[in-house]
């Protein structure tokens, strides 16, 4: 089993305002240039996504995928796993989410993946780091503009 490859970055916003766009998951394709599509499938009884299907495209990892959301951390940690794909076999992470202080919060955006054919690990690892890098950077683009 592989490691989560993982990055951080601080956001010159509130928490309130980082939770909210991380937290709308079907708007992340209007912010995020590897979402390409986002089709709420269910919600909880808080109305909160908990299966949504998408079709991302991070350059070497392009797929449809139906990805499970797990709100039990919230409102400090949102994660998630894979429940079906075209080509992954696994997919899963987490978004954390820790205040700074009033006008400043830290992101922390863990993942792993599985491809349904043979990579080397290397490769995985820097293809799970430039999605989360890209990820972190677009997300901060959007709350600090």
């Amino acid at each position: 089993m592989s490691e989560y490859s993982e990055s951080s970055i601080v956001i010159a916003a509130p928490v309130s305002e980082v939770e909210a766009v991380l937290f709308d998951l079907a708007n992340y394709p209007s912010w995020s240039t590897a979402i390409k599509s986002a089709e709420v499938l269910e919600t909880n009884s808080d109305s909160r996504v908990t299966k949504i299907r998408t079709s991302i495209d991070g350059g070497v990892l392009r797929d449809n995928v139906t990805l499970e959301y797990d709100w039990s951390g919230a409102p400090g940690k949102l994660s998630f796993s894979l429940e079906d794909a075209d080509l992954l076999t696994e997919m899963s992470g987490s978004y954390t989410i820790e205040s700074l202080d009033d006008d400043e919060t830290k992101v922390t955006y863990q993942l792993k993946v599985g491809i349904s054919m043979p990579v080397p690990a290397m490769m995985r690892q820097k293809a799970e780091k430039s999605s989360i890098d890209l990820a972190l950077s677009q997300l901060k683009t959007k709350l600090e503009n």
